[in-house]
């Protein structure tokens, strides 16, 4: 039977009651780990300040249950996650049947909502015959025989709704969903995975991603990475565009040029679709911060770090974890995890790595200027701080915990040691290498920094860099995206300062002003600079980011210090930076 997708998608439209005491926020199909487990599968969020959320949870439970073995999934399984402000509740179901786990639990909740509003529902009967109908429709025999040998055999699989593919790489082979072969008739001597490590923090993804890709190409391998700018594969950029969810692993994973890969990992693709593989080589959470909180039931940074740590679902059993020890979150998560877990801190004396050490355990660590990497028997890699140039001598500190958790992974994939330090040491804060992270110009004499931090974390960390080096006048530029509460942008522009800037240039961001009017969020920042000891008359105001980077670039003069919070016009900021050097 051949499986029209498009007609399963829109097969089934179930009716929810509608009131403001219940509201449904999304459902979705998951491809695998995500924030409530591991599995594939369905899940939905609901909101509610009316219905105690435990009575919410029961019933519901209750009306999927009596769902599924009317059905006889009996196979599938249920999880319930209730937060502060609502529930979430997912559904597992076989690769084949995502649309309709979806439409299981949709149907479910049009009963919960029923029962919990008093309305009336729609005949039970009738929604299990529709229900019974997709299903028909959407299942797909062949995919799953052919998953359950490719599991035996510890090869992954991805799929969509178009293909399916097995390996990673030069060691995989896809076919349309409709043409899928019989497990005999697959060479399965010809399928592998391909060392894969997915990385996810709150910062520091895009530069360990890249760092990480520089140092397997030092070793001769072709690499390839996903990210929020692009998918690329060598010097290749395969795609433009924010893939740093499944979509983008898919993409690249299927490419069979390809030997190592690197993939971001951001909190939107957890969340919304989950992770796509289960046999990955490395994985790292590089910190945990205060960022986009809010949607899909993830109001804290406690909650954002469960999310975070769905990496840690990924790996094959050899797999390993490579963790930040300096971060609390990150540490308090790890030590629940029961991977192999390998730490990196800027201290010698960091309670992990102390007890990694005592225990024969892998670790990395900062001792007098040296990076030190410990297998679990000796000291076998030793790097000088100085000699990494994003390091900016040592003075970028969180781009030395990122030159340590990319060392780490590359040791997990069993990158040689010639090569991970050829690449720590070659690879540079240059818009070449790592656009739009701490790239440095020098312009009449002057240190010029651009970047595109736009969290608190991410600020405080560039401005204590910022903070170490010298500067006769410093300039700041600086504006926010308009979803950003008041708070938000006080915290941010608090971080901004703190290196203290003589000369500040506000901006509007007229493509992320989200509801706000040109020149609000500027205002709130020239205010917060004022409280903070900024003289007015050292603000100045401008409606294009590029208009304010030139207005800086021509007062530069030897031994100034600059930075430029490029959150847009990127593009058009380093081009101004290259013809004033």
């Amino acid at each position: 039977m051949t499986i029209n997708i498009e007609e399963i998608e829109d097969f089934l439209e179930i009716s929810i009651p509608a009131s403001d005491k219940l509201i449904l926020e999304s459902s979705r199909r998951v491809t695998g780990p995500g924030l409530l487990w591991e599995k594939p599968g369905a899940i939905l969020d609901v909101f509610s300040d009316h219905f105690d959320k435990q009575e919410i949870a029961e019933v519901w439970l209750g009306e999927i249950q009596n769902i599924l073995d009317v059905l006889e999934w009996g196979g599938s399984q249920t999880k319930v996650r209730i937060f502060d402000t609502g529930v979430n509740l997912a559904i597992s179901a076989t690769i084949d049947l995502l649309y309709s786990a979806v439409f299981v639990v949709e149907t479910s909740w049009h009963l919960t909502a029923s029962k919990l509003l008093g309305q009336k529902p729609i005949d039970f009967d009738v929604l299990i015959d529709d229900l019974r109908t997709v299903i028909k429709k959407e299942q797909n025999s062949p995919v799953l025989a052919l998953q359950k040998v490719a599991k035996s055999k510890n090869i992954d699989v991805l799929w969509d709704d178009d293909f399916i593919s097995l390996g990673h790489g030069k060691g995989s082979e896809k076919w349309g969903i409709n043409d899928i072969p019989a497990p005999e008739d697959v060479n399965w001597s010809a399928l592998h995975n391909v060392p894969v490590a997915l990385i996810t923090g709150t910062n520091g993804k895009s530069t360990c991603v890249r760092l990480s890709t520089a140092i397997a190409e030092a070793a001769g391998l072709v690499g390839g990475s996903t990210s929020t700018d692009y998918v690329k594969l060598g010097d290749e950029v395969l795609d433009y565009g924010d893939y740093s969810g499944p979509g983008g692993a898919r993409m690249l994973l299927r490419d069979k040029r390809l030997e190592i890969a690197f993939l971001e990992v951001a909190r939107g693709g957890i969340l919304r679709r989950g992770l796509p593989l289960t046999e990955a080589t490395g994985a790292m959470v590089t910190n945990i911060a205060a960022d986009h909180l809010g949607e899909y039931g993830v109001n804290s940074v406690a909650h954002l770090a469960d999310a975070k740590f769905a990496v840690a679902g990924t790996l094959s059993k050899d797999g390993v974890l490579v963790l930040n020890a300096d971060d609390e979150l990150v540490v308090n998560n790890g030590l629940k995890a029961s991977n192999t877990i390998c730490w990196f801190s800027l201290f010698h004396d960091n309670d992990q790595i102390v007890a990694a050490k005592k225990s024969a355990n892998l670790c990395c660590w900062v001792d007098d200027g040296i990076i030190h990497y410990f297998d679990g028997n000796e000291i076998s890699l030793k790097v000088t701080v100085a000699d990494i140039p994003i390091t900016m001598g040592g003075a970028a500190r969180f781009n030395v915990q990122n030159a340590m958790g990319s060392l780490c992974l590359a040791k997990a994939m069993a990158i040689p040691d010639p090569a991970i330090i050829k690449g720590l040491t070659t690879f540079t804060s240059t818009p070449d290498d790592n656009p739009g992270r701490c790239n440095e110009f020098i312009v009449n004499g002057a240190r010029v920094f651009v970047d595109f931090a736009h969290n608190p974390h991410s600020i405080n960390a560039i401005s204590d860099m910022l903070s170490n080096l010298d500067g006769n006048k410093k300039y700041l530029m600086i504006g926010q995206a308009g979803d950003r509460s008041d708070q938000d942008i006080i915290d941010l522009t608090k971080g901004a300062i703190a290196f203290k800037p003589d000369i500040v240039a506000t901006i509007d961001l007229v493509d992320y002003l989200r509801g706000r009017e040109m020149g609000e969020c500027a205002e709130i920042i020239k205010n917060e600079c004022i409280k903070n000891g900024i003289s007015a008359a050292s603000i100045t105001h401008f409606e294009a980011p590029s208009s304010a980077a030139k207005f800086i670039i021509d007062q530069l003069m030897p031994g100034d210090l600059v930075l430029l919070l490029a959150l847009a016009e990127r593009d058009k900021i380093f081009q101004l930076l290259k013809d004033a050097q």
